[in-house]
């Protein structure tokens, strides 16, 4: 009897062992989890800067009715202005609206990794080849452009995570807004670049929300 007691002992006995390694573990998890938390809330990552610095545009033409065909490229600034956390930009597009409506396709930035305190600058080139405008737009951006000007918004959307040490967060969403005014004609405060594109100088700090 003894002899089934202690067979029954020593079974039980690499069970308890397996319980403790786990519940060590997930106390440990939880250490670091609750660590990377408190490190998290201490440091309150805050959000990037972008800013509008020029645009040439090397086509605008909103002469056909509900139609626009533009050209523009644009260079935008980036700054993280966190002193111990990095930006992971997975994903960032950028595109021209007028009230609110995209009136350019989407061009894409490559993946970037923004270090603390890094400055990053981008000079994409953004289009669209008769693009669809709604009836009211269209007649409005054609007496804006006959008048002389025109209010575009330049539009980042995107994925980023934040790196803290080693940590690297879940992705979040972030969107810009950069204000754009070009002018035409006698009013325009462009420099003409080469023969037909027009460069407009600008220090536009657009938005930020995520």
């Amino acid at each position: 009897m003894s002899d089934s007691k202690d067979c029954g002992g020593h079974h039980k006995s690499p069970r308890k062992n397996f319980r403790r390694v786990i519940s060590c573990i997930l106390i440990l998890l939880l250490l670091v989890l609750i660590t990377i938390l408190l490190i998290w809330a201490i440091l309150r990552p805050s959000k990037p800067n972008f800013t509008l610095l020029d645009t040439t545009v090397y086509a605008f033409n909103a002469t056909t009715f509900n139609f626009l065909t533009s050209n523009f490229q644009i260079t935008v600034r980036s700054e993280n202005p966190n002193d111990d956390i990095g930006i992971y930009y997975d994903r960032l597009d950028v595109y021209a609206t007028y009230r609110n409506q995209e009136i350019t396709l989407r061009t894409r930035f490559p993946p970037t990794y923004q270090g603390h305190n890094e400055v990053n600058i981008w000079s994409p080139i953004i289009y669209g080849t008769m693009v669809p405008i709604s009836p009211e737009y269209s007649v409005a951006l054609g007496a804006e452009q006959m008048a002389g000007s025109v209010f575009l918004v330049i539009k980042i959307d995107g994925r980023l995570r934040w790196k803290v040490g080693t940590f690297v967060t879940e992705r979040y969403h972030i969107h810009a807004s950069c204000p754009a005014y070009i002018t035409f004609g006698e009013q325009s405060d462009g420099v003409l670049v080469g023969e037909n594109a027009v460069k407009f100088q600008f220090y536009s700090r657009c938005s930020v929300s995520l």
